[in-house]
C-alpha cells in the first residue's frame, strides 16, 4: 500500500512540476513589436541581447499602425517601438498601459530608384518636380499615407513641397515601408519614398536624394513597455535598448 501511495504521489507531483517549468519558460520569452523599418537593426540588437541574457526575444515586424491595432486587440507584446509618436499616443488612448516611454532613435526620408537605373541624383523640392520624372503610367511607391508612418511623412513632405496634388493619384500604396521598398527593388515602381535606413539596407535600390528635414515632422521612434505588470526580462530589454551597445547598432544601420 505504501508503495502504491508513493507511486501515486509521484504521479500527482508531475503536473505541478510541469506547470512550474512552463511558467518559468514563459517568463523567459519577450515579444517585441517593432516598426518594419527597424527589422535589420532590431534583429542584430536582439541577437546581441540574447547572447548575454537568459531570455528568448521574439520580434514581430509590421507597419506601426498594424502593430498598434494588434496590441490594442490583445496581442501579447511586452515592448512596442513605433515609427511615429501618433500611433504610440493612440495606443495609450485605447487604454493600453504604457510605461518607460522615451524617444529611442530618429530617421530621414529618402527618394530611391532601382539600382542600375539612370535617374540623376537630386534633392526633392529643388529643380524639376517629381511628377515630371515619372512616365505617363508610372507610380511613386510609398507606405500608405492613410496609416503607415513612412507614408504619412511622405505626404507631409510632398504637401510642403507643393507636389501632393500632382502625385496623390499616382502613388503605389504599400502596407508598410519595406513593402514600398520592395516595389522599387523589383522595378515595379521607378521611384519610391522610404526611410534612409531602408535605402542603406538594400542592395536593390540607390538613393537619389534626401527630402529636406523641414518638409515633414521629425521622424521619431518612441519605445514603451506594454502592460500593467511587465516581466523583469521586458524591463531589462527596455533599459538595454537605450544603452551604448544598442545605440551603436542603431547608428550602424543609419539611425541617429
Amino acid at each position: 500500500m505504501r508503495e502504491t501511495q508513493g507511486r501515486y504521489g509521484r504521479l500527482g507531483m508531475a503536473p505541478m512540476l510541469l506547470v512550474v517549468a512552463m511558467s518559468a519558460s514563459a517568463n523567459e520569452r519577450v515579444e517585441l513589436f517593432a516598426a518594419a523599418s527597424m527589422t535589420d537593426a532590431i534583429d542584430r540588437a536582439v541577437a546581441r541581447f540574447e547572447a548575454t541574457h537568459d531570455v528568448d526575444v521574439v520580434p514581430v515586424y509590421a507597419a506601426s499602425s498594424t502593430l498598434a491595432r494588434q496590441i490594442a486587440n490583445g496581442a501579447p507584446a511586452e515592448l512596442y517601438i513605433s515609427a511615429n509618436v501618433e500611433w504610440m499616443d493612440w495606443l495609450g488612448e485605447q487604454g493600453v498601459a504604457l510605461s518607460e516611454r522615451a524617444d529611442l532613435v530618429h530617421n530621414r526620408l529618402a527618394l530611391v530608384a532601382p539600382a542600375g537605373t539612370q535617374h540623376e541624383p537630386f534633392t526633392p523640392g529643388e529643380g524639376e518636380p517629381l511628377a515630371a520624372r515619372l512616365g505617363e503610367n508610372e507610380r511613386l511607391a510609398v507606405g500608405d499615407p492613410a496609416h503607415v508612418p513612412a507614408g504619412i511623412y511622405a505626404r507631409q513632405a510632398l504637401q510642403s513641397l507643393g507636389e501632393w496634388e500632382a502625385l496623390a493619384s499616382r502613388l503605389a500604396r504599400a502596407d508598410n515601408v519595406r513593402a514600398a521598398l520592395a516595389l522599387v527593388e523589383r522595378g515595379e515602381a521607378p521611384m519610391g519614398v522610404v526611410y534612409r535606413t531602408d535605402a542603406e539596407a538594400s542592395d536593390g535600390v540607390r538613393t537619389l536624394g534626401m527630402f529636406p528635414s523641414t518638409s515633414h515632422e521629425p521622424i521619431t521612434y518612441p519605445v514603451a513597455v506594454i502592460g500593467q505588470a511587465p516581466s523583469e526580462q521586458a524591463l531589462a530589454l527596455r533599459a538595454w535598448l537605450e544603452g551604448d551597445d544598442a545605440m551603436a547598432i542603431f547608428a550602424e544601420h543609419g539611425f541617429r
